[in-house]
């Protein structure tokens, strides 16, 4: 049955391409402050980092210091992938016992439909807290893979924080989403509800300015002191401070022990192409199975046809049982999640594809009053049931569907390519590297191009733009949803990717999703 439509309209945007660097984000003015370093004469590793931390003050939402992540580093020295792995780790001190059951037929109302616990309290609030890595996870890349000090890489978000955020429309639905939940807490209610209500600039007004407090003196202190204060110094004083009154469990010792790590992708060969992929409990692992029953495939000419959408339902059903049987996580609702993405390549042919995530939209939804930082849900991704692969434990790690990767031709960087969207990452990051590689698309096409999405256990969505032949291939097999491409509610993932086409001597292009107001690619010309 084809649900209502709302929208009914076709959507571009706009490629960019250049000889020179390309950052690609969910945010266009924190993708600028990424292609500044490149255009100051720094690596693709300066300009993530940069616009990593920028992202904290301009998407707050999605990810910031209070978030985890993965990056995926292609050094053009040495010819090699390198993670960096700053992934979520529990409390030592959680104990299972306190997240306790409802019981009957009760589930999470959020991303995963966990069995419900009480108060929701894995879900939200000071117990949902994971212990945050993405500070010591961009701040370790830096030190490894960059060229440029901490302090010079995150001037623009500290100046983007003292600025604070514009409240156009898109923060408007942002905020009224979730005004619910935010309205439990005072400290996160005081930012994102001035006067108890979303913010709202009037029709023909200039745009009224949102400001994170506390969050402009937070990043200026990490500038000055080095990445490890907010797990050793005065950062990590006020954030445990702030986290026993708020009643969560995260102490000194946890901070001082989470140590961000340098590992090895997992890598594959598919159709001519070597992948790099997230190892451990990312999506890297269902990416590979999939690219493993993929690689049997041989897709009609001049496609994507229905064959190939036949094909991806299929892989992507197989990879996801998989995963549920072995990895212990279930399926998602179709509640949004808060992660983003970005992707940089600079004239070096360095490259790097960053996913960063508070995990739910707005995270815990718990902002800590003495830094500006809004926290993580990150224990949402254990499995509340004992006995199960993923369920609760003290200082462990949970299942998570990021998926960055970064695909080679020979040695030589071809593209970098991830999302934001939960479950539905590595099933648009498959398609999308499928265009590219079987079917031979442009990125601008691959990523304009309808797509499926075959994560849901009951059905498979469809872009209503696909051709009838497709829906009704699909038909044949399986259950099919028509879902349309739209702002809100995110149906489908949202990614973006980077591209080195060899056939154009060393010419770069940028693509971010298409329906995302605030997406952008932006060049080193676009900021010189």
């Amino acid at each position: 049955m084809t649900e209502h439509q709302v929208q009914n309209w076709h959507v571009r945007k706009p490629l960019a391409r250049s000889r020179r660097g390309i950052v690609v984000t969910q945010n266009r003015v924190a993708g600028e402050a990424g292609a500044r370093m490149l255009a100051g004469g720094g690596n693709a590793v300066d300009a993530a980092v940069a616009t990593g931390f920028a992202l904290a003050a301009v998407e707050p939402w999605n990810s910031g210091l209070g978030g985890i992540g993965f990056m995926l580093v292609y050094s053009a020295k040495q010819e090699r992938v390198s993670v960096v792995d700053f992934g979520p780790i529990s409390s030592r001190a959680l104990d299972p016992s306190a997240y306790p059951l409802v019981g009957g037929d009760a589930t999470s109302r959020d991303l995963f439909n966990w069995p419900a616990v009480r108060d929701d309290r894995n879900v939200h609030g000071p117990l949902s807290f994971a212990v945050p890595g993405q500070v010591d996870g961009l701040g370790l890349a830096l030190e490894r893979f960059g060229t440029m000090k901490l302090s010079s890489v995150m001037q623009s978000a500290i100046a983007l924080a003292e600025t604070g955020i514009p409240a156009d429309w898109f923060l408007t639905l942002k905020v009224a989403s979730t005004a619910k939940e935010l309205a439990r807490y005072p400290a996160t209610r005081d930012v994102w509800l001035p006067g108890g209500f979303p913010p709202v600039t009037a029709p023909g007004t200039p745009l009224e300015t949102l400001k994170l407090k506390g969050l402009a003196s937070t990043l200026a202190q990490l500038a000055r002191a080095g990445r490890r204060d907010f797990y050793e110094g005065a950062i990590a004083a006020a954030l445990v401070k702030d986290v026993k009154a708020a009643g969560g469990i995260i102490d000194a010792g946890d901070l001082r022990a989470y140590h961000a790590r340098v590992v090895e992708p997992l890598v594959t060969d598919y159709h001519g192409a070597r992948f790099a992929l997230a190892p451990g409990l990312t999506a890297g692992p269902s990416m590979l199975h999939a690219l493993s029953e993929l690689r049997n495939w041989r897709f009609r000419r001049n496609g994507p046809h229905a064959d190939a959408f036949v094909a991806y339902a299929e892989v992507v059903r197989q990879a996801y049982a998989e995963r549920l049987a072995t990895m212990g996580e279930t399926a998602d609702r179709r509640d949004p999640s808060s992660t983003t993405h970005l992707n940089v390549i600079d004239r070096h042919g360095n490259m790097v594809a960053l996913t960063q995530t508070l995990l739910s939209v707005f995270g815990s939804k718990v902002v800590l009053p003495s830094t500006g930082i809004l926290m993580n849900n990150g224990i949402m991704w254990f499995d509340p049931r004992p006995g199960s692969p993923n369920c609760l434990a003290p200082g462990k790690r949970p299942l998570s569907n990021m998926c960055p990767v970064i695909a080679l031709r020979g040695t030589k960087p071809w593209f970098a390519i991830g999302a934001s969207g939960g479950r539905k990452i590595f099933p648009a990051v498959l398609q999308i590297s499928s265009f590219l590689i079987d079917h031979g698309m442009y990125l601008e096409d691959a990523f304009h191009h309808p797509r499926i999405d075959a994560s849901e256990r009951d059905f498979v969505a469809v872009d209503p733009r696909m051709p009838l032949t497709v829906r009704k291939a699909l038909e044949k097999k399986y259950s099919v949803r028509m879902n349309e491409l739209v702002v809100y509610p995110t149906q489908y993932a949202c990614p973006s990717a980077v591209l080195r086409d060899p056939k154009s001597r060393g010419e770069n292009f940028g693509a971010t999703d298409v329906m995302s107001p605030w997406s952008g690619a932006v060049s080193e010309d676009d900021v010189r």
